[in-house]
């Protein structure tokens, strides 16, 4: 029997969409700190998470009593590990080959994929009222990355790479709802999905990043440890904690709604922890960003639930 969200679990699951879009608006920051090619901190992040959660694990236990994943778990949750270490695989080449406002501006069009995707494969029936309001951080985002400072050369090949990443990670985050439990009853909970993503990623993850990082990937600078240990907490654990939380109770059409936000408050970030220029006529855009995304979480917490499957 489907097991319906009460009003504050959905509020909880909200919240937790939004603590990681903050989260992973902080990363870009933190990755470009130690001026090193990203996917060094990002495959150190790869790795101090997975260890991080099968420490967590590993007292959950010795607490708990709770035995370890088993055979069943590994199985259900192996693929959307294998799908995350692609999607970092190929986001990683796709910003190397094409402008960040190309491949961000493409990111963006994660809704478009996940709603009708969601209906299909899950049964829910997305809230428009809620959704419609979307469309305000979308026109944002538009203004904040095309209006913004040229960053990078576009490139026919890096776009299709970027709609490859978009591919991927709706790819992912289909997988990781279904794993997680598409019902909200039965599925991998929260802590052992998270260990065995991280480590499975890799498989994945490796050879693209030694391949565009060669020799950089060691030794490291300590900027470079340093930044890789905040990945690992901030976004390894905390903001993909948060998002797989927020599969039972969140829809998915609301949340790439939500993520849509992502790349602008980047750019916010950049400005103030990395110095980087925002242009006057980038503001208007990131105003609207954070409306259209508060307006989302708001009408979508005091609608009630008709999510077929969520």
């Amino acid at each position: 029997m489907t097991r319906r969200p009460g009003r504050d679990s959905r509020v909880v699951g909200l919240l937790a969409v939004f603590g990681s879009v903050v989260c992973f608006s902080l990363s870009y920051s933190v990755l470009k700190w130690p001026k090193v090619p990203g996917s060094v901190v990002a495959w150190w992040r790869l790795v101090g998470s997975s260890i991080l959660w099968w420490i967590v694990l590993l007292i959950r236990r010795s607490r708990t009593g709770r035995p370890l994943p088993t055979r069943a778990t590994w199985k259900r949750t192996i693929p959307p590990g294998l799908l995350f270490g692609i999607n970092i695989s190929v986001l990683f080449t796709a910003v190397t080959r094409t402008s960040i406002a190309h491949a961000e501006f493409i990111a963006a069009m994660l809704p478009f994929v996940m709603i009708p995707a969601g209906f299909m494969l899950f049964g829910e029936r997305p809230k428009w009222r809620a959704l419609s309001w979307g469309a305000l951080s979308l026109v944002g985002i538009a203004i904040v990355l095309f209006l913004g400072p040229k960053k990078g050369v576009a490139t026919l090949n890096g776009d299709l790479l970027a709609v490859l990443g978009l591919a991927s990670l709706s790819s992912y985050l289909l997988a990781s709802k279904r794993a997680r439990g598409a019902d909200g009853v039965d599925g991998v909970d929260t802590w052992e999905f998270m260990a065995i993503v991280m480590p499975v990623a890799l498989i994945t993850a490796t050879p693209v990043a030694f391949s565009i990082a060669g020799d950089e990937i060691w030794p490291l600078s300590g900027k470079t440890w340093a930044a890789a240990a905040i990945m690992s907490v901030l976004t390894g654990m905390v903001a993909h904690g948060m998002l797989a939380f927020a599969h039972r109770t969140v829809p998915i059409a609301t949340m790439s709604a939500i993520q849509v936000s992502q790349p602008a408050i980047s750019v916010f970030f950049a400005w103030l922890f990395l110095g980087e220029l925002i242009r006057a006529v980038q503001i208007p855009g990131m105003a609207l960003v954070m409306i259209g995304m508060a307006l989302v979480m708001w009408f979508s917490q005091r609608t009630p639930t008709s999510d077929g499957g969520d």
